[in-house]
């Protein structure tokens, strides 16, 4: 998604100047809007490029979920130990083992002192804290429950490394198998088969199919490998290329959700992440349609975003919650009945807490199939490789065998 600079005056006038992540400068300006800056200035972002900020680049370490984890751990007892906001980022920029994260914190306090918020000073850097987590703090500002705010964050964030860990642990098996088998084919095809195809060529004797198929497979590859190297990285490039643009990632986001076996297990853990996220937002006090926005774009699936927030224009338009939910087509009747009872009965956050309960334990036991129901099907795969090696290596040694008996 593109990503834009921007000139804001926030709700004291102050000048804040950021960047942001918009389809379009009008999009970028209505998130601006939705998170309570003025725009003044929205432009496409130009990245000052120079050698040294290249290195750092390169060798910067991420700001990863165990990060985060430990900055609102301790900002959630620090601010409950009655620390103030300032002296609180401060000492955490100094003890912070990230020296990204400490870099950012120490631009967090200069914006601090400047007389910004906190989640305006924590909204110029989108790239370590996403829009739900600048959208909470500064629910926790308005409320005055910003202790409370950090404790729900922690809690998310170390709910969404467990989901993570268990998705990336089943396949992470199939993935090295896969790319094992790979590797060991195309050894075989450049170097092992070449070799008996000049012992079998020596004897003249008429070869089986699959020699032959297997043959002509070797020759292709060791003929054209470079070529089909740079087909392949060209493949990758165009593919990753595809994927960053708005349309690409679009249909990538929809196509991951309907992989045989891997989709039903990304589709519970999106609905779990939404319903925790949208009982933490309701909870908190955060508004119906800035609720919707925040938690569309905080799923990291943009299919999933954009029919989300095509929810809003109906609820705009007066009609149910539950109705709008049940026209974008991506809730599954638990979630729309939730929804449902808890318009009727004022317990929105509750219920969607337990339902997000209920596809936390799905994503357990669906990791857990998923890795028994993968296991059988490379099995298979490399016992019908292994097959057709042997039956177009050994066949024709068989062969030859009972041509130089007789």
């Amino acid at each position: 998604m593109p990503l834009f600079s921007y000139k804001a005056r926030g709700a004291h006038g102050d000048a804040i100047e950021g960047t942001i992540d918009a389809g379009t400068p009008d999009l970028a300006a209505a998130r601006l809007i939705e998170g309570g800056l003025i725009p003044v200035d929205i432009q496409p972002f130009v990245e000052k490029i120079s050698l040294g900020s290249n290195l750092e680049i390169l060798f910067r370490p991420k700001v990863g979920l165990n990060d985060l984890i430990q900055f609102s751990r301790q900002m959630h007892s620090m601010l409950r130990a009655g620390v103030p906001i300032f002296r609180a980022v401060t000492g955490l920029a100094t003890t912070t083992g990230n020296r990204t994260l400490a870099q950012t914190l120490h631009q967090v306090t200069t914006s601090l002192e400047s007389g910004r918020t906190l989640s305006d000073a924590l909204g110029q850097h989108p790239g370590v804290f996403s829009v739900f987590y600048i959208s909470l703090v500064r629910v926790g500002e308005t409320t005055g429950k910003l202790t409370e705010i950090f404790r729900q964050l922690a809690i998310y964030l170390d709910r969404e490394k467990t989901t993570r860990g268990k998705i990336n642990s089943a396949l992470r098996y199939p993935t090295f198998v896969i790319s094992a088998i790979a590797v060991a084919l195309s050894v075989i095809s450049i170097w092992v088969i070449p070799a008996f195809s000049n012992l079998f060529s020596s004897f003249g004797a008429e070869l089986p199919l699959p020699t032959r198929i297997l043959m002509m497979i070797s020759e292709f590859m060791v003929a054209n490998w470079p070529v089909l190297l740079l087909l392949l990285a060209a493949l990758l490039y165009g593919t990753r290329l595809y994927v960053s643009t708005e349309g690409g990632r679009y249909r990538w986001d929809k196509f991951k959700l309907r992989l045989p076996l891997v989709g039903s297990v990304i589709y519970q853990a999106s609905l779990a992440r939404f319903s925790h996220l949208f009982a933490m937002a309701t909870n908190s006090g955060v508004p119906l349609m800035t609720a919707l926005t925040v938690v569309a774009q905080a799923l990291n699936n943009s299919y999933l975003e954009e029919r989300i927030l095509g929810m809003r224009g109906g609820i705009e338009h007066g009609k149910a919650l539950s109705l709008t939910a049940t026209n974008s087509g991506i809730f599954d009747p638990l979630v729309l009945q939730m929804l449902a009872v808890g318009e009727e009965s004022g317990t929105i956050s509750e219920l969607l807490t337990e339902v997000a309960d209920y596809y936390e334990r799905e994503v357990d036991y669906a990791t857990d199939r998923l890795s028994s129901a993968i296991e059988p099907i490379l099995t298979v795969v490399i016992g019908g490789l292994v097959l057709v090696m042997a039956m177009g290596i050994f066949l024709p040694m068989w062969n030859l065998a009972s041509v130089v008996l007789h």
